[in-house]
């Protein structure tokens, strides 16, 4: 019988902790400035347009089938707007920092099921493991992608990994395919995220799991076909399909599988991290091209991920504003603001981080 699956803990902390002088300043700024911390008229203006512009391209390639080249770029367009509501309106509701209001934020977070994927499994795996246990291999499902690459000094390293800086590109064009039709089965069948056990999921979970896979089946599959044929539609969808999972994939490793980003493990005798929260978050996260307000706009404010780490209840309006706060504490505390300057230097630190781990050894746990 195989022993039970022990979660992580943190070291415990004082009231002058690092995190506790985080919220405090960022508390500050808040009431000084006398906003709220959720979003803003701006945020639910740019929902609006990336919603409505999704919708008003699906019926434009299904009701009036375009020429094929046009019906590419459309397609092309399609899948960035897929990654580009799960950044800007799921990601923030599924936070409760889209509103102040909570039927708002479930409105905006339930828009993952307008992509086809299911929130419960969403929500356990993001919001609980990966923002709790961030980096920490065996339970952070974000490193976990397989044989197929190594993304954690504590990982198996097969002699194919050599390479996973040259093939990384064509295995991240499939994760929305893979996270629709595969991944989140597999967590529903097996009912674990990993080594991590689901939650209880209640009759409603259930229903609303099965009626967004049928609804994605119906509205991705069953009526494109049935309107332009099964050649277009399959040129299509994996048009769709190959941008939004490159680009939902490379944001998020941008922010935690980079050169200078740390992989704790938990202590083998009592199971504990050795920093606490807030140090933990700061020495595994990264932000890349924060000068930019396009990149910015675009991917809901991930560019900033150690300030998201910090204070993910926070919206990413806020973000540019706190990492002022947050780059100041680190500095007096000494520790490392990792950042990037553009979105190429990210990438490149990224390459470089996969062939170190292509061609280092595993550490023992």
């Amino acid at each position: 019988m195989s022993s039970p699956f022990l979660v992580p803990k943190y070291p415990q902390t004082t009231s002058q902790s690092l995190h506790s002088e985080l919220k405090k300043r960022v508390q500050q700024y808040f009431e000084t400035e006398g906003i709220k911390a959720t979003g803003t008229f701006s945020l639910f203006t740019k929902a609006i347009l990336m919603v409505g512009a999704f919708v008003m391209v699906y019926l434009h390639l299904v009701l009036f089938t375009p020429i094929w080249y046009w019906g590419i770029a459309e397609c092309v367009v399609l899948g960035g707007l897929v990654a580009a509501i799960g950044f800007n309106v799921m990601h923030d509701g599924s936070h409760g920092s889209f509103s102040k209001n909570k039927w708002v934020n479930s409105i905006a977070a339930s828009s993952i099921s307008l992509l086809g994927a299911n929130h419960f499994m969403w929500n356990m795996k993001h919001n609980m493991i990966h923002h709790t246990y961030t980096n920490v291999d065996g339970v952070d499902d974000d490193i976990e992608i397989g044989v197929l690459m190594r993304l954690a000094p504590t990982q198996k390293k097969l002699k194919m990994h050599r390479f996973q800086h040259f093939y990384f590109w064509a295995l991240y064009m499939l994760l929305y395919v893979f996270w629709i039709f595969f991944t989140d089965y597999k967590k529903y069948f097996t009912q674990k995220i990993g080594n991590v056990p689901l939650k209880k999921m209640k009759w409603a979970d259930h229903v609303e799991f099965w009626s967004v896979k049928v609804y994605h089946a119906a509205v991705f599959i069953v009526i494109p076909i049935v309107a332009v044929g099964w050649l277009q539609w399959l040129v299509g969808f994996v048009t769709m399909s190959l941008v939004a999972g490159f680009v939902l994939s490379i944001v998020f490793q941008l922010a935690h599988t980079v050169e200078h980003t740390a992989f704790p493990m938990p202590d083998e005798q009592d199971h504990k991290l050795e920093n606490e929260f807030a140090i933990h978050q700061i020495k595994t996260t990264a932000n890349f091209a924060t000068k930019s307000k396009l990149v910015c706009w675009l991917v809901g404010g991930l560019n900033f991920q150690i300030e998201h780490h910090l204070f993910p209840k926070i919206s990413h309006v806020h973000y540019p504003e706190i990492s002022k706060i947050v780059r100041a504490v680190c500095q007096e505390y000494q520790l490392q603001y990792i950042e990037y300057p553009t979105v190429r230097k990210a990438i490149i630190a990224h390459v470089r981080f996969l062939k170190t781990m292509g061609n280092s050894p595993a550490l023992a746990i």
